[in-house]
């Protein structure tokens, strides 16, 4: 019996390390479903054979003032396997959205309708993305129209990429071979078209793959620093972690926690720096004036990804 109910399942690979314990709780609700309903099914069968009525049949039905033993003991079986699942899916989601130290950063932007990935090396993949075997990757990914959602089955992950924001997501993938990659929130028009591939290499693989990109082709490390100097944001905002009267330092800016002139404190991450660059009156750091221009609309959502690449660089 639970063989059969186990090919009802549709399988499907296990390509990355998530996808084990996803199908574990998976199989767990499945299960406890089962258990459930069986016996509720069956219940019911019984007692509207047991209680049927025929035509003419002035019988008075008995009735049954209930058993509060019984319905105390339902009520909280089925409340542990509540919370169990619960704390279960609390677990998976706190390790979701938590990598660990050193994993490889790519770039996600979901645009109608497609996929543009960006590496750390500037180079630049169109609905198909390359990773390496074996090695934790986070995704930083926007959206410069409507909302999408990533979502690659074989790694049982999905996240929904947000215009005016950054939303993350990490895996190790585990299965070499090409998975497919879906948009899971419907955007206009092409929406079904909105397809990509991810590429699961070896490691030496991936790194020559990366490497095999024009020498002379800037990374995104130095697009960003290129910006911050051409649009002259140096002159307000040191690099050196000396302090000027015109803007904070950005040297250890990010994942710092900066106090603004309204008595919050905020984290600075990926949505902060993004929001200070395209409307920096939104958050105004203690001790300085609002006087930093707004870049909404004259850096494109690459520009401001290496930016906020660059910064991030600039470690203490």
């Amino acid at each position: 019996m639970l063989e059969f109910l186990q090919r009802l399942k549709f399988p499907l690979p296990q390509a990355s390390t998530f996808a084990p314990k996803v199908d574990l709780l998976y199989d767990f609700i499945f299960y406890s479903s089962v258990f459930l309903f069986i016996p509720t099914i069956v219940a019911m069968i019984y007692f509207g054979w047991k209680y049927r009525t025929k035509p003419n049949d002035n019988r008075e039905v008995p009735y049954i003032d209930g058993h509060h033993t019984f319905e105390w003991f339902i009520s909280a079986f089925v409340g542990v396997i509540f919370f169990i699942i619960f704390v279960w899916g609390l677990i998976g989601f706190n390790e979701l959205h938590n990598p660990p130290a050193g994993t490889y950063e790519i770039g996600v932007v979901g645009k109608q309708w497609m996929w543009e990935f960006n590496y750390s090396n500037g180079k630049t993949t169109r609905n198909e993305l390359y990773l390496p075997k074996g090695i934790p990757v986070k995704l930083v990914m926007s959206s410069p129209d409507v909302l999408h959602s990533f979502y690659v089955v074989n790694f049982r992950v999905k996240q929904d990429v947000v215009p005016g924001m950054y939303t993350t997501l990490w895996f190790q993938a585990d299965q070499l071979g090409e998975h497919d990659i879906f948009c899971a929130e419907y955007c206009g028009t092409a929406h079904s078209n909105m397809l990509a591939k991810a590429i699961v290499l070896e490691p030496e693989q991936f790194k020559a793959w990366l490497q095999g990109s024009d020498p002379n082709q800037l990374t995104q490390l130095e697009i960003g620093k290129k910006i911050f100097n051409t649009r002259n944001c140096v002159a307000c905002h040191s690099v050196t972690g000396v302090q000027t009267q015109a803007g904070p330092t950005v040297k250890g800016l990010f994942n710092r926690k900066v106090n603004l002139s309204d008595g919050t404190q905020v984290v600075a991450n990926e949505d902060y720096i993004r929001t200070s660059i395209i409307n920096p009156a939104t958050h105004v750091v203690k001790g300085f004036r609002p006087i930093m221009p707004a870049f909404q609309g004259l850096l494109s959502e690459n520009d401001i990804s290496a930016v906020i690449a660059y910064i991030k660089s600039l470690k203490e």
